[in-house]
């Protein structure tokens, strides 16, 4: 089973450490059992199983294995979701067996709004027989079948949660399936836990399911896909379309001032021939045949002469510290290695900085990317004005020459470039104060599937075709293709878990998330983060940082924050703005017990790892943990509470310790009587007084 490197201190003040991969599990079992006699020069506790039972500590390893994948990562996860909505199915591979559609909205961007029927089918792959219990949280009715053995039959209007009838699974992959059927109103919503007598009540691990197979589902992907390149090409900037879909206000970068952040030569022949200079980018060759060259030229003169007030000098910058800044903010995710020729399809070559910026505004790029295009991938790291000098100076050191001379440009070529700019569509994707776009095209719903082989989307162009040529692969066709032949209804549509799973990969997030230490895993994140929260820690907008030990930081990307932040509620089906969250009417005692329950004297010692408010850890051996007065605001409810009971089966790779045992009980007896649920619920209101929390002893 795979284990995370750990070290704790030793007998003898050395280091005792876990292997990072691979732990036989008899030695961890003899490793976690052992008592005080064992470790006599100890100053504190083995925190993770200490003292409890051999039978006890396999219980809680099996709930550690059991939150581990156990496919190679070439297996595809997750569940075939199929939904019905006016007559219209769609499918998709979803995570899990999760919904969450508010009233009034669509399940899929790709069906209309309104009541509708759903199913997931799959296979849960279990490693050892065992028998467990389904628990499904959900608004409407819901049909749970386990290995062909109808589990649970429920209705339910919200409220309390249905159980299912304990179902065996067998060693491999145990077939199931969940019918549902949308409320008539309010809205619909679908959360499916597990749990026995050795496992807490999780969602099913994501790296236990497999989808089921669908002759339709390549045909629903290509739809989807086309649907995306629609928005990533702007088409429906000249092709106009109306709807809710964000990305339909996707932008370009801004020509406002752009001749002091662009270099002329570069921005040449960047409009001659996009692609050659960026495989991958949206951006088309809108000249091409006899005299392309020329007029890419006319046009960079014209958006050179549009002058705006130059960016300061900036700092100089040390290139030693900037190459140290570049890795240690994780650049190479998106970019690879300037100094290298790492052509890897998605990566941005940084090897044109110094023929594209014009002096300084590089610098000034760094600081503000967002500054003349919102919807840019680059994000904002915050860098201060040092290191975007240090950053700059690296990389210039390492960029290809800039060109030695630009284009020589009179009025006459710069009015040539301006009628250009006018009559080819380049500003119906960017912006210029005072000007306007002279080319119209029919809307996108009146383009019939025939056309959609010809014009901007053929393989094939005709010489004399004046429409701009995108870099499409066949692939992109048949997706372009497919989603032609729908009634393109979906561009009207939106959900901010389709968002989520469209814009998370096009922003790389998986990149870092899981790959680097301090990241965590992209699929922890469902479920775990208040949508308010993250949508201002994605925006930039938080004055902390949650873990202020990392070199790293979170880069903010706030065009995108608000429907990231919601998709990774509603993704794991939960809403999308937090629901009240009422107080008992016992939170005063609670709250009490709470500051009990963390501190030292009595309590779990939570403090040992975790500040609370200007209160700071106490015996940090590694990293401190997140501070706990940040704790309420960021976390859900039902994470925080999955977390506290057994943190190792929502993240096998947590350093947080497992305090209850496998009944749920807490093992503080004097404290609320060791009542397990209780004690969670205590310590969450302590957390809930925030920065007003009183320090723990």
């Amino acid at each position: 089973m795979r284990m995370p490197l750990r070290t704790w201190p030793g007998i003898d003040g050395t280091r005792e450490t876990f292997p990072r991969r691979r732990l036989d599990l008899g030695v961890l079992l003899h490793t976690v059992t052992r008592t005080d006699r064992d470790r006599p020069r100890l100053n504190m506790r083995f925190p993770l199983f200490h003292g409890v039972r051999w039978s006890s500590a396999a219980t809680v390893l099996v709930v550690l294995a059991s939150a581990l994948p156990l496919r190679g990562a070439d297996t595809a996860s997750g569940v075939l979701f199929s939904v019905t909505s006016g007559g219209v199915t769609d499918l998709e591979v979803t995570p899990n067996v999760w919904l969450n559609v508010p009233a009034g909205q669509p399940a899929t961007p790709r069906v209309p709004p309104g009541p509708f029927t759903a199913k997931w089918e799959g296979s849960i792959a279990a490693d050892l027989r065992a028998e467990y219990s389904f628990i499904a949280e959900f608004s409407g009715e819901v049909k749970l079948t386990v290995n062909g053995t109808l589990a649970l039959e429920a209705r339910s209007e919200g409220g309390a949660p249905e159980t299912s009838r304990a179902v065996k699974l067998n060693k491999g992959p145990n077939p199931f399936s969940v019918d549902y059927v949308a409320p008539a109103k309010g809205d619909a919503f679908l959360r499916l836990y597990w749990t026995n007598s050795e496992t807490p009540r999780n969602p099913i691990p994501l790296g236990l399911l497999t989808p089921a197979t669908h002759a339709a589902l390549s045909a629903a992907n290509a739809v989807r896909a086309g649907r995306d390149l629609v928005f990533e090409s702007r088409c429906v900037r000249c092709h106009p379309a109306s709807g809710s879909a964000p990305e339909l206000s996707m932008d370009a970068p801004s020509f406002n001032g752009i001749g002091s952040r662009r270099s002329v030569s570069w921005m040449a022949r960047w409009i001659e021939n996009p692609a050659s200079m960026r495989p991958g980018t949206p951006m088309p060759q809108v000249f091409h045949g006899a005299g392309a060259a020329e007029k890419a030229v006319a046009v960079a003169s014209y958006l050179g002469s549009l002058q705006g007030n130059p960016p300061a000098a900036g700092v100089a910058g040390d290139g030693e510290a900037g190459k140290a800044l570049f890795e240690k903010l994780h650049c190479a995710a998106c970019h690879g290695s300037p100094e290298g020729t790492d052509a890897r399809p998605g990566l941005v070559s940084q090897k044109q900085v110094k023929a594209k910026f014009t002096p300084a505004s590089l610098r000034a790029f760094l600081q503000k990317p967002e500054e003349h295009y919102a919807w840019i991938r680059m994000p904002n790291f915050h860098l201060s004005a040092e290191e975007a000098g240090n950053l700059a100076a690296y990389l210039e050191s390492v960029a290809d020459p800039a060109d030695a001379a630009k284009p020589a440009a009179d009025d006459a070529l710069i009015a040539r470039g301006k009628t250009l700019v006018a009559e080819s569509g380049c500003l119906n994707c960017h912006t210029l104060e005072g000007a306007k776009s002279t080319l119209a095209a029919k809307p996108l719903s009146e383009l019939g599937a025939d056309r959609w082989t010809a014009g901007c989307l053929a393989a094939s162009p005709a010489e004399d075709s004046k429409a701009p040529r995108y870099a499409f692969s066949d692939e992109d066709r048949a997706g372009l293709k497919a989603f032609a032949a729908t009634d393109r209804a979906s561009l009207s549509r939106s959900t901010d878990s389709d968002f989520l799973a469209r814009q998370s990969r096009h922003l790389n997030c998986q990149e870092c998330h899981g790959k680097f230490e301090g990241f965590p895993h992209w699929e922890l994140l469902y479920g775990k983060l208040k949508p308010e929260w993250a949508a201002r820690f994605i925006a930039g907008g938080e004055t902390w940082k949650p873990r202020p030990w990392l070199d790293a930081r979170m880069p903010a990307f706030p065009a995108y924050a608000s429907g990231l932040a919601r998709g990774l509620a509603t993704v794991s089906g939960l809403p999308p703005v937090s629901p009240a969250d009422p107080a008992p009417a016992d939170a005063a005692t609670l709250a009490t017990a709470g500051q009990k329950l963390v501190s030292a004297n009595g309590g779990f010692s939570c403090i040992s790892c975790h500040g609370v408010g200007d209160f700071a850890a106490t015996q940090v051996f590694e990293a401190p943990g997140i501070n706990l007065a940040h704790s309420a605001e960021r976390l859900q409810p039902d994470f925080y509470r999955r977390w506290l009971r057994a943190p190792t089966s929502v993240d096998a790779e947590s350093k947080m310790p497992v305090y209850f045992d496998e009944t749920g009980r807490s093992p503080l007896p004097d404290i609320l009587e060791g009542d397990g649920p209780r004690t969670i619920a205590a310590i969450w209101e302590y957390l809930r007084l925030g920065s007003k929390a009183p320090k723990p002893e």
